[in-house]
């Protein structure tokens, strides 16, 4: 049985994600909690529990939908997924994570109704986030077979992102000669102009302050989405000689 802690992946509160398809695949950590915590601590989140918490059991699900992807989960590809886990969330973190990971990845994930219920409980610049971090998932091995690339626009579908924000994160990982025009949401025949507007938009839209409710540890993230944002404006004035 998984240890639950309070300085654990996964806080105490039970929320929106111990319930449905994502509880039930999770189902071996959500029992944890029974050992040794008071009823008063599991439920002081509130039914909708904690937005970190939500956050990684969904990611953590994800991850292991798309590393499915293939039909194969090699050890390399794991080896791979620790290193990004330790990146995102400390050695100790990492370790739960990724033991976490593997008993998911022998679960069967029904993708769709997974999908179905972070689209209710998550709010839409978190979903952003979290198809953001599963191309990083896929990419750690510097790249993205189609399959994991398909699986993740089905994710991305199934949660409710629009096209054109999903097509601006597949471009910040999968480049082609218009990648820093997607990364924007523009089209390349865009005028200058709106090419400064459409930048001041991504700007916004993707600054890291819209994600700070799931904590520090996905700030990292959030900045790299943000940081592609930038580059992207600046491949497109240096391509087109403005300041």
């Amino acid at each position: 049985m998984f240890k639950i802690s309070g300085s654990s992946l996964l806080g105490a509160g039970l929320g929106w994600w111990a319930l449905g398809p994502v509880g039930a695949i999770l189902g071996f950590v959500v029992g944890s909690f029974a050992d040794g915590v008071s009823s008063e601590f599991i439920n002081q989140e509130g039914p909708e529990g904690n937005p970190r918490d939500g956050f990684v059991a969904s990611l953590l699900v994800l991850m292991a939908a798309v590393m499915k992807a293939d039909g194969k989960v090699v050890k390399a590809e794991l080896d791979f997924v620790k290193a990004y886990l330790r990146q995102a969330f400390g050695d100790q973190k990492a370790g739960e994570a990724l033991l976490m990971l593997r008993d998911i990845l022998d679960r069967e994930i029904p993708l769709n109704q997974v999908c179905a219920q972070i689209a209710q409980h998550m709010d839409y610049n978190s979903r952003v986030q979290l198809i953001h971090m599963l191309f990083g998932v896929a990419n750690a091995d510097g790249n993205i077979p189609q399959s994991e690339q398909d699986v993740i626009k089905q994710i991305a579908q199934g949660v409710g992102l629009s096209s054109v924000d999903f097509e601006s994160v597949l471009n910040m990982y999968v480049k082609n000669t218009e990648s820093a025009y997607k990364i924007l949401e523009v089209d390349a025949s865009a005028s200058n102009d709106e090419i400064k507007k459409a930048y001041r938009k991504m700007a916004i839209k993707f600054h890291p302050d819209k994600v700070a409710h799931l904590g520090e540890e996905f700030q990292a993230s959030a900045k790299e989405k943000f940081q592609k944002v930038n580059e992207a404006f600046e491949v497109i004035k240096k391509q087109r000689g403005f300041n």
